[in-house]
């Protein structure tokens, strides 16, 4: 499950209890005395796969001519309405499998809560947080209908697209569509 691995790091997790598990295996001279600690992590790995299950299963994104719609939220749903003339870029980044994230640059004075957008916000943008969607199949051509759709909304001619970069963990700028 790639929100998984994206946004809920089961990677990293997993890779921090199995090194705290060989850690007290390994001070305790016993591989038996690992077991508490491989049981937490198992525990920890659930719950963050049904997280992650969970968000992406009630999540919806809409794109209109005048407005992009975030649906997000697992117990509690939120409507996150933002206006195509509120953004003013976003960034494409596409994984190995075709899927891919694309956040959003809103204009200076729109604010989001950072904690009400995770875990689709931009990761580390906690003074202006950029709302992300994450894990989109087919992300080059909605990056493209999103681009189009910006550059309507503001005014521009549309343009195409860079080619876009695979597998880089570090998303790029602001696509070629976007205003300034």
């Amino acid at each position: 499950m790639s929100l998984a691995r994206r946004a809920f790091h089961v990677d990293l997790v997993a890779l921090y209890f199995g090194g705290l598990a060989a850690f007290q295996a390994y001070s305790s001279g016993r591989l038996a005395a690992s077991w508490p600690v491989l049981l937490a992590g198992a525990l920890a790995l659930a719950i963050l796969f049904a997280l992650a299950f969970g968000a992406s299963r009630t999540t919806v994104y809409s794109l209109t001519d005048r407005r992009l719609m975030l649906r997000i939220g697992i117990a509690l749903q939120m409507d996150i309405n933002l206006p195509l003339k509120e953004i003013e870029g976003a960034g494409f980044h596409r994984f190995g499998d075709g899927s891919g994230d694309l956040p959003l640059r809103l204009k200076p004075g729109v604010r989001l809560a950072y904690l009400h957008l995770w875990p689709h916000a931009r990761p580390w943008r906690l003074t202006r947080p950029e709302p992300m969607l994450r894990c989109v199949p087919e992300a080059e051509a909605i990056a493209k209908r999103i681009a189009a759709a910006l550059a309507e909304a503001n005014g521009q001619p549309v343009q195409a697209l860079p080619p876009a970069p695979v597998a880089s963990p570090v998303l790029p700028g602001r696509l070629a569509a976007a205003g300034h």
